[in-house]
């Protein structure tokens, strides 16, 4: 929901952006010339593990020798690295993984086959590289080729292409670029070609598309699913490629400073000012907000005002994750309990073997999947308002809580609303009010709200699809703990800040709740499972270790959100706006990247459009 992933081709937006380490966000290739090198230079495309992991580099030299490259982790993602700073030297060749900090150094073979060496990304680890040794059938088939698509996928257009080739023996393959989400050479699995009929597997983004070849050869009909659902996406064939916009990259400077970084951001968001996402035909609103060694700061942009409300998505999963960590430290759950126990009598039976239980919800590993199959929204424009509890546990009844022999992480809207749901019937109010007594009111968050009072609305921002049309607010009943929370700057940050230093806080009220708020977060913040690309996950809160940095975001339908904060760094930001995800993702992700990267002096992902 709320936040549309590269990994997850989805129409609704699932929070948890493909990115981050071992290898970071994914972007596309950006060409770096090194100096002019002796030839011949290795040139083509290397396979090779890095532990369990799949490495894939494509190197082009070009005919005076210098070098550029891109490098891929198929397993976390992770495609389309750009590699830098290239030296050779006889043998000896060395490069940069900027985006991920990394550096490779090593030597080839004098046939260019091979690349011996080591990877460095904080600690050494042998990796070596082959020659990819595909061999092309003399005669292809007649579904090789390049084909192109697009995924209507909520408000944002995805344009989808697929690569398929077959070899000397007969046997097809392929890879799929999500050319907007800058997800490029996804490997596909279980490529299966006869009769027309044509089916992959893209296990990085665990989907699958199926279809039928037509008479002519010349355009594919079929069907995309992932995560329970399934939307049309037929394809045509290309004559080339398409390429994938560049993703840019601003140069470092010297660590920003929360007095500092309107100033900083007036600048670096220029070009979306005057052309781009935050263009004053757009209706955009951005509220910013910033603490950076306890000074803090509040500004907005466009449409916005300082105190406008925003929903801010699936950001309201770290609530969820809170106020499960708060209910813990009273002794009313445990981590361990089954989410079953928590529900009404006979929701739903217990299995015979391990089942769900609030901590598998919390850290997105129960096996739930990302949507119940009995979601059928009435309204498009207000899909969840009418998906209720008697919904949900009508789902339940048929799927169970049965926990699989081996979960692994998959982002999954249900499970958090299963979570929030089952959180309040155990409290024996509604999230709306959990919420309240839990969090808000201890922290005396003035503007936290799932519904909004007159005077409220009355600050409420118009949201705005991907096309910068205006949208309906969302309404969530039954997912409430999984996205339906409307915020301020303002309020998100000392949010954050409450994050930041729990043992600094200072409760607004006095309740029992206040009382346990500071070991709760604290709790809350520890590490308790692996997530998607060498992350790790709390409660609900994700965790790159590089950076130090805890982070979440969000979309709905007219609205789009990026928070974090990092312990080590002693900082943390929001960003707020008031526009889903668009042809080219989330901006709001963008800028809350750079905001992050500007913060601790690295280069930052570039706004420019």
């Amino acid at each position: 929901m709320f936040n549309f992933n590269v990994r997850s081709v989805h129409p609704i937006r699932s929070a948890a952006r493909l990115a981050l380490p071992l290898f970071t966000i994914a972007l596309t290739m950006a060409v770096i010339p090194a100096t002019a090198q002796p030839k011949p230079a290795p040139n083509g495309d290397y396979v090779g593990t890095l532990g369990p992991l799949l490495l894939k580099l494509h190197l082009k030299a070009d005919p005076g020798g210098t070098m550029s490259g891109t490098l891929d982790s198929p397993d976390q993602g992770a495609n389309g690295l750009a590699c830098a700073d290239f030296h050779i030297d006889g043998q000896s060749l060395s490069f940069t993984v900027p985006a991920v900090h990394g550096s490779w150094k090593g030597t080839a073979s004098s046939d260019g086959l091979t690349l011996s060496g080591t990877w460095d990304q904080g600690k050494p680890m042998p990796l070596s590289f082959a020659r990819d040794t595909f061999v092309a059938a003399t005669k292809p088939s007649r579904i090789d080729g390049i084909w192109l698509g697009t995924l209507q996928a909520g408000s944002a257009s995805l344009r989808i292409q697929i690569h398929v080739k077959s070899d000397t023996s007969g046997h097809e393959f392929c890879t799929l670029d999500s050319l907007d989400q800058h997800a490029m050479g996804l490997d596909c699995a279980n490529v299966a070609f006869a009769a027309d009929n044509f089916s992959v597997d893209v296990p990085a983004v665990k989907g699958n598309w199926v279809g039928k070849l037509s008479a002519d050869g010349n355009s594919l009909a079929g069907t995309w699913s992932q995560g329970g659902n399934s939307l049309p996406l037929n394809l045509t064939r290309q004559a080339a490629a398409v390429a994938a916009k560049e993703q840019k990259i601003d140069s470092a400077i010297a660590p920003v400073t929360a007095a500092e970084l309107q100033m900083v951001l007036d600048r670096d968001l220029a070009e979306a000012f005057k052309s781009g996402e935050l263009a004053p035909t757009t209706g955009a609103g951005l509220s910013i907000a910033v603490v950076n060694h306890g000074v803090r700061r509040v500004f907005s942009y466009g449409t916005a005002k300082p105190d406008s409300i925003f929903e801010i998505g699936s950001i309201t999963k770290t609530f969820t994750g809170l106020i499960l960590s708060q209910m813990v430290e009273e002794g009313k759950v445990k981590f361990d309990d089954p989410v079953r126990t928590l529900l009404p009598p006979e929701t739903v039976a217990k299995p015979a073997g391990s089942e769900i239980t609030l901590l598998d919800l919390a850290t997105q590993h129960s096996g739930l999947p990302r949507m119940p199959d009995n979601f059928a929204p009435v309204n498009p424009a207000n899909p969840y308002v009418d998906y209720r509890a008697g919904n949900l546990y009508a789902f339940l009844a048929k799927q169970g809580v049965a926990k699989p022999a081996q979960t692994e992480f998959v982002y999954s809207n249900l499970g958090f609303g299963l979570l929030g749901q089952a959180l309040a019937v155990r409290a024996g109010t509604t999230y709306p009010e959990l919420l309240k007594a839990q969090i808000v009111d201890p922290l005396g968050l003035r503007d936290t709200t799932v519904a909004l009072s007159p005077a409220q609305k009355a600050r409420f921002i118009m949201g705005h699809n991907g096309n910068h049309q205006p949208t309906s607010p969302w309404d969530l009943d039954a997912f409430a703990g999984a996205g339906a929370i409307r915020s301020t700057a303002a309020d998100m940050l000392t949010y954050l800040e409450a994050n930041l230093h729990p043992e600094n806080l200072k409760p607004a009220a006095s309740s029992p709740a206040a009382s346990t708020l500071s070991a709760a977060l604290t709790q809350s913040h520890q590490l308790r499972a692996e997530a998607m690309g060498g992350m790790r996950i709390a409660l609900a809160w994700l965790y790159e270790p590089d950076s130090d940095t805890y982070w979440h975001n969000g979309a709905t339908g007219g609205f789009s959100s990026y928070a974090f904060f990092s312990p080590k760094g002693d900082y943390a930001a929001v960003v707020l706006l008031n526009t889903t995800l668009g042809a080219n993702g989330s901006f709001a992700d963008r800028l809350g990247q750079h905001i992050r990267q500007r913060l601790a002096g690295q280069p930052a992902i570039s706004l420019a459009d």
